[in-house]
């Protein structure tokens, strides 16, 4: 279903609960707190592997149970299915300056966002320049395109 088509009802008030359980997890959690990142960054602090680990087996039971329980989305109607991205050059290079930034700022995105909930207003220039970056990367891919020179098509 693509992104413009007519959705449940529920679709949306759905993925707004997800994202505050989200927020609400990471803040809880401590996870919104830069310094705690950096500290797990170092070594210093390993919590953030308790709660990455907690929230992989939470999602892995969810990606490993519902599908057998049923064949479709209750809101979209999409069929449950992998899928595949190819290990490249673009991913491999997008996974270094994710983590470079992630370095940097102590924060990854959902995390920012969460960051600001507690109060971590400085937060507001690494979103800004999360979204300088994304800018930056559509703007230097479609020039790319427009030369030709080895364009690579999104999902």
């Amino acid at each position: 279903m693509s992104f413009g088509e007519d959705r449940h009802p529920l679709f949306v008030p759905l993925v707004l609960v997800g994202g505050l359980v989200f927020g609400f997890g990471l803040g809880y959690s401590h996870m919104a707190r830069p310094e705690v990142v950096l500290g797990f960054l170092q070594f210093d602090d390993l919590g953030l592997l308790f709660v990455m680990g907690g929230a992989a087996v939470v999602s892995g039971i969810g990606f490993a149970v519902v599908p057998r329980l049923r064949n479709r989305a209750p809101l979209t109607g999409d069929v449950y299915q992998r899928r595949l991205k190819s290990f490249d050059r673009n991913v491999l290079v997008g996974g270094a300056v994710f983590g470079a930034g992630w370095g940097l700022s102590g924060i990854c995105p959902g995390a920012a966002y969460a960051s600001l909930g507690i109060g971590n207003w400085p937060i507001l220039w690494a979103i800004a320049g999360m979204f300088l970056g994304a800018y930056a990367q559509g703007y230097w891919r479609s020039l790319r395109e427009e030369s030709g020179t080895d364009a690579v098509t999104a999902d």
